[in-house]
């Protein structure tokens, strides 16, 4: 599981910051969790290759989180993309883009799939046989989602010289990664688990974007192994946090350490802070392992 960041920034793009954006390689997807101003040129200056982005997950209708939706979709309309292409967001995502490529005469030239979100409870949006995704609903000043992504577990890993050592034919090990017990060539009943290794662990992650300090999600993010949520203030601003529904470093420490996640990553800050750092410091008052979103930063999981 991998994770780049492609911005972090809260409310408007600067010269050294980026407003939110970020992409998730896990299962063999690449997806694309919000696409603020300008993600294109993130994209591209990060090598990501735009024809393996086959879903987008925009958590919500402020600009700092889609602005740059239009232009990407346009642009693949321009690289003369075929694979189709689904958005995930809310209800009134579709009539915000479609207006545009209506008005503009860019109809695209591939399959554009809008699937506009309208639950106040957790909802299952996405599966195949590698990844399930689930809505983390969330509290700001629109309707807002957060995304649960998990891995599902894969085959177990197979004991080679065990396999051979029991005698058991070529032909059966696939059968052995996928967890079955087999007859090996004397018709001996063997036990799946004295030739396979368990596989791997499933990794999860949870992406919180902008929020009030909300502990109604902590039993949908229960062990997760990254969580990135929302940091958008230092304590000293903390009375600022309800009026604008958003959050404190302390108190994205205070959902992590309550969910028992594995890592939380900070960001969404407000330019009005100098150091990063000091959203780490009040972080780990809280949870021990804190890391910190950075334009351009990838994470490997």
């Amino acid at each position: 599981m991998k994770l780049t960041i492609l911005g972090c920034y809260s409310a408007t793009p600067r010269t050294l910051g980026n407003t939110t954006s970020q992409v998730l390689e896990i299962g063999n997807h690449m997806f694309l969790i919000d696409c603020g101003e300008g993600t294109q040129v993130h994209l591209r200056k990060h090598k990501v290759k735009f024809n393996r982005i086959k879903r987008i997950f925009i958590s919500h209708l402020h600009g700092d989180h889609f602005f740059g939706l239009v232009g990407l979709i346009s642009t693949f309309r321009l690289l003369t993309r075929e694979a189709d292409l689904h958005v995930y967001g809310p209800k009134g995502i579709k009539e915000v883009v479609t207006l545009q490529m209506k008005l503009a005469d860019s109809w695209t030239n591939y399959n554009l799939y809008f699937h506009e979100l309208t639950a106040t409870e957790s909802e299952l949006i996405f599966e195949d046989e590698a990844v399930e995704v689930y809505t983390i609903p969330l509290e700001h000043r629109i309707y807002t989602n957060g995304y649960l992504f998990k891995e599902k577990e894969g085959d177990r890993k197979l004991d080679i010289d065990a396999a051979k050592a029991a005698n058991i034919d070529v032909a059966y090990y696939r059968k052995l990664k996928q967890g079955f017990d087999v007859e090996n060539e004397d018709g001996v009943l063997i036990d799946n688990k004295t030739v396979t290794f368990p596989a791997e662990k499933p990794k999860s992650y949870a992406f919180c974007s902008d929020t009030v300090y909300k502990e109604d999600i902590v039993p949908i993010i229960k062990d997760v192994d990254v969580l990135y949520h929302e940091s958008t203030f230092l304590e000293n601003h903390a009375h600022l946090a309800p009026k604008t529904k958003h959050s404190t470093a302390k108190e994205a420490a205070t959902i992590a350490k309550l969910a028992n996640a594995g890592t939380l990553i900070l960001g969404h800050y407000s330019s009005r802070y100098p150091d990063l750092n000091l959203f780490k410091e009040e972080a780990h008052t809280v949870f021990d392992n804190v890391e910190l979103a950075e334009d351009g930063k990838s994470f490997d999981f």
